[in-house]
């Protein structure tokens, strides 16, 4: 008897949830492309493959800088002529209208091998500035990098580094991205 009841019970629950009109489907809220948004091209200037080399020609290097994810995020893959390695992530945080950098090296438990940085200056001629801090065995050291686009289309790049919290800099990388041959 009593798997009788249970049997009729679970065909009334059955029946009334057949007749139940279920919620209405909202759709998800539209979000546009990021390739629409102009702040997601602060960097198409620095896209593509490159030779890297400093002021006497030497080269120091290969990057491959490219956008991901439909325009979303901007990934650098450097090679340096000695073998060493580092990669970065560039993304765009619309709530703060900021792009912030993450770079990783194989020696991310130095100082250096691992930053995080934020743009801090776009520059009339399509350039950027990322800045952040680095914590050194001596105290805070200021970081930045400023990517400076050239009419022939190469792009400088200067790496800066501050001890005394930015009143004076001293240059550890300073270079010209040459693009690479397709």
């Amino acid at each position: 008897m009593d798997t009788l009841r249970f049997g009729l019970g679970l065909a009334v629950i059955g029946a009334c949830l057949g007749t139940v009109p279920a919620p209405a489907q909202q759709a998800p809220p539209t979000v546009p492309p990021c390739a629409a948004d102009t702040a997601m091209h602060a960097l198409d200037f620095w896209l593509g493959r490159w030779t890297v080399v400093d002021s006497a020609g030497t080269k120091l290097g290969d990057d491959t800088v490219e956008a991901i994810l439909n325009g979303c995020a901007v990934t650098e893959r450097w090679r340096g002529a000695e073998g060493d390695e580092g990669m970065s992530l560039f993304f765009y945080v619309p709530a703060l209208k900021r792009w912030r950098q993450v770079w990783v090296t194989g020696q991310a438990l130095g100082v250096g091998g691992l930053k995080e940085k934020e743009l801090i200056a776009r520059y009339p001629d399509g350039g950027t500035r990322f800045q952040g801090v680095l914590q050194g065995s001596r105290g805070v050291i200021l970081d930045r990098t400023t990517l400076l686009p050239a009419a022939d289309g190469r792009v400088s790049q200067r790496i800066e580094i501050s001890r005394d919290g930015g009143n004076a800099w001293v240059t550890t990388f300073e270079a010209t991205y040459v693009r690479s041959p397709p």
